[in-house]
């Protein structure tokens, strides 16, 4: 174990593309009129070439959804955009919408529902004052180690890859603090398994390129009155290193190009 707490988390971002993929969960939370409201995500995400799938269930009550269902967002996550289908209300069935990440407020951190774990993990170069805080278990049993610290953003998107720098360069401008809380776990092969980042919007959610609102973070409210700024909460879990990766773009003909409706 690295005696230094930082480098163990800089040790194990860079490992990433060496264990090449993995199966991912997600989740964004956040709290709108008191109310709690959770997105959870599920995918696989290749680290070699930062591209992944995740199939992202949404909040009930978001476009296009019946009542009482919670619809879920295939999302395909490649250097620079976003793709999803089954978007709603506003997109023609069958049809992907596609969206440069760099152009939204957030650089894609939280507004698609989900903190890819490309991204999640990128951000952990900003790392900064990181404590060591003991060990505990996965919910496999999976043995770990707890960090916690604070990212510095704009040291983060400095330190990026090329392929994720100009998304974490729009969250550094993005977000209304300049510093993000995390926690963080890695197993004993200096593998990341758990990252958490918890966010703050100043005067409400980013708004995606589209100008709507998406996710958990496309909900009005927050902690407090959403004047203070909205609190967004993001884990990232990382299991099954070396699991099959599938990523299929959809051809040209297939993206919508139309007017999109908020979720």
């Amino acid at each position: 174990m690295p005696s230094d707490p930082g480098e163990a988390l800089r040790k194990a971002v860079a490992a990433l593309p060496r264990y090449g993929t993995s199966r991912t969960r997600t989740s964004v939370s956040t709290v709108s009129g008191g109310t709690r409201i959770d997105v959870q995500g599920a995918g696989a995400f290749d680290y070699r070439t930062g591209r992944g799938r995740l199939n992202v269930r949404l909040p009930e009550g978001t476009s296009g959804a019946r009542p009482g269902e919670r619809r879920t967002v295939t999302e395909l996550v490649v250097p620079g955009a976003l793709c999803m289908s089954n978007r709603g209300a506003g997109v023609p069935r069958g049809k992907w919408v596609r969206v440069g990440t760099g152009s939204l407020a957030d650089g894609n951190l939280v507004t698609a529902g989900a903190t890819d774990p490309v991204s999640a993990a990128q951000l952990l170069r900003g790392a900064r004052k990181v404590t060591y805080e003991g060990t505990a278990r996965t919910a496999g049993g999976t043995p770990v180690r707890r960090y916690r610290g604070t990212v510095d953003l704009a040291s983060a998107a400095r330190a990026a890859s090329k392929h994720r720098r100009g998304e974490l360069e729009a969250a550094a401008r993005g977000f209304s603090e300049r510093t993000v809380p995390f926690d963080a776990q890695i197993d004993g092969q200096g593998r990341l398994r758990k990252v958490r980042h918890r966010f703050t919007f100043a005067g409400g959610a980013p708004s995606g390129a589209d100008g709507t609102r998406s996710g958990a973070a496309g909900q009005e409210g927050g902690e407090g009155d959403g004047r203070e700024g909205v609190a967004v909460a993001s884990t990232t879990w990382f299991y099954a290193y070396g699991a099959p990766v599938e990523v299929v773009m959809p051809e040209p003909d297939d993206i919508y190009a139309g007017e999109i409706a908020p979720f």
